[in-house]
């Protein structure tokens, strides 16, 4: 049976008062780099790569990515969009940069999260994340609502998660659950076949899809991928890239 995966990765080095993290995030539809440069617990730069993307326009957000400059370093990843307009965002890499972020208000060197979603049957199918190889969610889920386990039983993935995850559970497990929603939503993905469709969505909701640039931003035909019997594979081209630091800030004086 088919299935979605994403698995994202998450690399940091720390000096004194200054660092560097690199994050990497592969699935069926999209391929993405941020790397995010911090000092004195501020952001200084964040920087945005595009290897494969669904819309010729998607690159063109990897610029708006640098908006997060002068945001103070937040353990919430979520907080990014406290600082910013996601809609204006690629929202990919906005999430993977609020990862970072928090990554580097952590201090951690390394983690990963690799995610899997069978393809839905009857409209039902289970949503399992691993952080750093380790289970630690599993959702059955029906369209947009998760039927268990208990707390997440009844939450509806498109009212108010965000909300509800970040007042109600441990910081850490909220991250993990924002990570498995956003991709449960978008698995629903692989019931149809996006390549017929022309161009972005005029929703609104991220760059490409702002409707002065959708009608512009074109579909590219066979970007999506199939990882279902692959699971070591996304981000393998990614791991030399993860540990290139030496454009790591130097400290200041």
């Amino acid at each position: 049976m088919q299935c979605f995966r994403r698995r994202i990765e998450l690399i940091g080095q720390h000096g004194t008062g200054h660092g560097q993290v690199r994050a990497a995030l592969e699935d069926d539809f999209h391929h993405f780099r941020v790397a995010v440069d911090y000092r004195d617990g501020v952001v200084i730069a964040v920087r945005g790569e595009t290897p494969r993307h669904p819309f010729s326009a998607c690159p063109g957000a990897a610029p708006e990515l640098q908006k997060l400059a002068g945001m103070r370093l937040d353990a919430i990843a979520n907080s990014v969009t406290l600082h910013t307009d996601a809609t204006q965002q690629c929202t990919h890499m906005f999430d993977l940069a609020g990862l970072a972020i928090a990554a580097a208000s952590r201090g951690d060197t390394a983690r990963r999260f690799d995610i899997e979603i069978p393809r839905h049957v009857d409209g039902r199918t289970h949503a399992l994340l691993l952080r750093d190889g380790v289970l630690v969610l599993d959702w059955e889920v029906e369209g947009s609502a998760i039927l268990g386990p208990a707390p997440y039983a009844g939450i509806d993935m498109r009212q108010g998660m965000a909300r509800w995850a970040l007042t109600t559970l441990p910081v850490e497990e909220a991250e993990a659950a924002l990570v498995l929603r956003r991709c449960a939503l978008i698995s629903l993905g692989r019931l149809k076949d996006i390549d017929k469709e022309p161009h972005a969505h005029l929703t609104g909701r991220c760059y490409a899809q702002q409707p002065q640039r959708a009608p512009q931003a074109i579909r590219i035909v066979g970007s999506t991928w199939d990882f279902t019997e692959k699971p070591e594979t996304p981000c393998r081209d990614d791991q030399a890239w993860l540990v290139h630091f030496d454009s790591a800030p130097a400290p200041e004086g």
